[in-house]
């Protein structure tokens, strides 16, 4: 009696196995995660972030290509950026900073404008650098949330800028076609930056979460990074807007 040969399942090469990723604001959270989960899936990275000292702490870590420590909502030195950076670049991430909450009696309009810089403005310069530095079919990848969709005293800038966003990208997508461009959105990500926010109050959110959320547990870092990943190496999408929120708009 013959038995059939055994067979072992076909191995797939690492997504980006070759590629180069370009992540702004990579040398921390989900920035930092990201470059992680490139890198294991076969790329090179370059990483960029304001505080030279984490900075290169992250690229030795990551064993990154290259690093450059400037700040991104300057258009002058994103540009140069764009210019110096080896071509052509497979995918670029930004990685979101922390939203302002302020209700409208209170606000602060010099850090308004910031807020609008870094999440808004940013987009459509990256946009706009992308076109001739991007290949064809690679991708601009931006981190925007979830938590502006709900309504209430502090959060109109918040809400207005989460709105915009997928418009931006979908317009985005078009404009600088082929070049693929989509949005990762967020909930609650148990990050550093969250533990920054919420102080005292972040054991009683994760409590709160891990009770509430579908999933029972808190989204991490590696949960974005990990779709981050996927929507880059998938050349079908574009255009998109992600939620990884775990559930939490279901609850």
């Amino acid at each position: 009696m013959s038995t059939a040969p055994a067979t072992t399942p076909a191995q797939r090469a690492p997504e980006l196995l070759g590629q180069t990723v370009v992540v702004l604001g990579g040398s921390a959270g989900i920035g930092l995660e990201t470059a992680r989960a490139a890198r294991a899936a076969g790329a090179e990275v370059i990483i960029t972030g304001r505080n030279p000292e984490r900075l290169e702490h992250a690229a030795r870590e990551l064993g990154a290509l290259s690093t450059a420590a400037f700040d991104v909502t300057d258009p002058a030195r994103l540009g140069r950026f764009f210019d110096d950076v080896p071509k052509p670049i497979d995918h670029v991430m930004v990685s979101g900073s922390g939203p302002y909450y302020a209700p409208l009696a209170e606000m602060d309009f010099d850090k308004v404008r910031r807020d609008i810089d870094q999440h808004l403005l940013l987009a459509l310069h990256v946009g706009r650098r992308a076109v001739g530095a991007v290949r064809p079919g690679g991708s601009l990848l931006f981190i925007g949330g979830t938590g502006g969709r709900r309504r209430g005293v502090g959060l109109t800038l918040i809400g207005a800028l989460t709105a915009a966003m997928p418009a931006v990208v979908a317009n985005l997508a078009v404009e600088i076609a082929p070049v693929r461009v989509n949005l990762v959105a967020p909930g609650f990500v148990d990050t550093a930056l969250s533990a920054s926010l919420l102080g005292d109050e972040l054991d009683a959110r994760r409590d709160e979460l891990r009770a509430a959320l579908p999933i029972g547990r808190v989204v991490g870092p590696a949960d974005v990074a990990a779709l981050a990943v996927h929507v880059m190496a998938n050349s079908a999408l574009t255009g998109a807007t992600f939620d990884v929120d775990g559930g939490q708009q279901l609850v």
